[in-house]
């Protein structure tokens, strides 16, 4: 089997899980988003994804208490939140860990003579 067509199988797999957990949240919950309540009928339908309320894609129940219906832009900043927490001084994620260049690593060392007086020389 060549890569790319595992690879759509792939895909096409993830699709019709997600159709089938998105068809189900459709049916179980009012077509509102659960943050900024928009409603959404018609072609915009498809604007209201199913946000994954402990962020696990693979935990889906069939009464739906995981997941919430979130527009695509609610649903973009819960995963920017999610991403973000423990960066404004709350409660610390270790699943995100930044890290690379630090702008202001060795700086310190820069100014050791900074406390003495110069004059004294």
């Amino acid at each position: 089997m060549k890569r790319s067509d595992a690879l759509e199988r792939i895909h096409q797999e993830l699709s019709e899980k997600e159709k089938g957990y998105r068809a189900k949240a459709l049916k179980l919950f009012p077509h509102i988003c659960g943050s900024c309540s928009r409603e959404f009928s018609g072609a915009k339908l498809k604007e209201l994804t199913v946000h994954h309320k402990d962020h696990n894609h693979q935990n889906n129940p069939p009464d739906g208490s995981n997941w919430e219906l979130l527009c695509v832009y609610c649903h973009d900043h819960e995963h920017e939140k999610h991403k973000m927490k423990g960066f404004g001084g709350g409660p610390v994620d270790d699943s995100f860990k930044g890290g690379g260049f630090n702008a202001l690593s060795g700086l310190d060392a820069l100014f050791q003579n900074a406390g003495k007086d110069e004059s004294k020389n």
